[in-house]
């Protein structure tokens, strides 16, 4: 009797989850339309960002369509999330795991950390001009960060005595970072990596309002100067949905590489 309790008490749950999220939706887009309609010349509504889509399509801008805009942004992201992957995760791993790398290097990184990834950009343009390579580089800053601190964080959280059992079985410091530590740490690097993903779809925005001719930041850009408030939204809600749709991938990965943590 009681395991039948606990059992539809676990599908009412289930299904509770999978409600909640599409009534939120729905919750926003109603006040969408209720604001659209009584401020119709400060937020376009529903039909007309449908429509304005499908123009994408018809009238591509700048000769590319939303896919094309789309992917180009993807591709600057996904760039400089393999090279913040690769160099965030290494150097959080060594200045958590390595106590003189990080009095030598962690002070230096806490004085670039709190730096917005925006306040670059007069540099930036100033040494690498307008071209791809800014665009790209200012989306790795703003991933670079969260790696490296999740990382560091996740390396320095490890329990002292799964160290001390590694050293009792006789493992060296190789062994005992690539075997016990850095699996231990994998959830928070993982938390890491998700983060970045955010930052860096949150920087592109930006990154392409650098004199780009491609990418989702351009649209909002073209949009925003020719008072296009419609084509501004469909970029917008582009980018939630291709962020949403890589967050859920990640949180699928992370599952399948940290079964222990779900």
């Amino acid at each position: 009797m009681e395991n039948n309790a606990r059992e539809r008490k676990k599908k009412i749950d289930k299904l509770l989850y999978w409600i909640l999220p599409v009534l939120s939706i729905l919750l926003i887009v109603i006040a969408w339309i209720t604001f659209s309609s009584v401020h119709p010349e400060l937020m376009p509504g529903p039909v007309e960002v449908w429509n304005r889509l499908i123009k994408t399509f018809t009238k591509p801008i700048g000769r590319i369509n939303l896919l094309g805009h789309a992917w180009a942004s993807l591709r600057r992201v996904l760039t400089a999330l393999v090279a913040a992957w690769a160099f965030g995760i290494s150097f959080g791993i060594l200045i958590g795991w390595n106590k003189t790398c990080r009095a030598l290097l962690g002070s230096i990184f806490e004085m670039i950390r709190p730096i917005p990834p925006i306040a670059w950009i007069p540099i930036i343009i100033m040494w690498f001009g307008i071209g791809e390579l800014p665009k790209v580089l200012l989306v790795f800053i703003g991933t670079f960060v969260p790696l490296v601190i999740n990382t560091s964080t996740g390396i320095q959280m490890v329990e002292k005595i799964n160290v001390d059992v590694g050293k009792v079985f006789g493992g060296n410091n190789r062994q005992i970072l690539t075997q016990i530590v850095i699996p231990t740490a994998l959830p928070s690097i993982f938390a890491g990596i998700r983060t970045s993903v955010s930052s860096g779809w949150t920087t592109v925005l930006a990154a392409e309002m650098l004199a780009a001719t491609a990418g989702l930041g351009s649209m909002v850009t073209k949009g925003w100067q020719g008072g296009d408030m419609a084509l501004v939204l469909v970029a917008v809600i582009t980018i939630a949905i291709v962020g949403a749709i890589l967050s859920v991938v990640l949180a699928k990965l992370e599952k399948v590489v940290c079964p222990w943590n779900n």
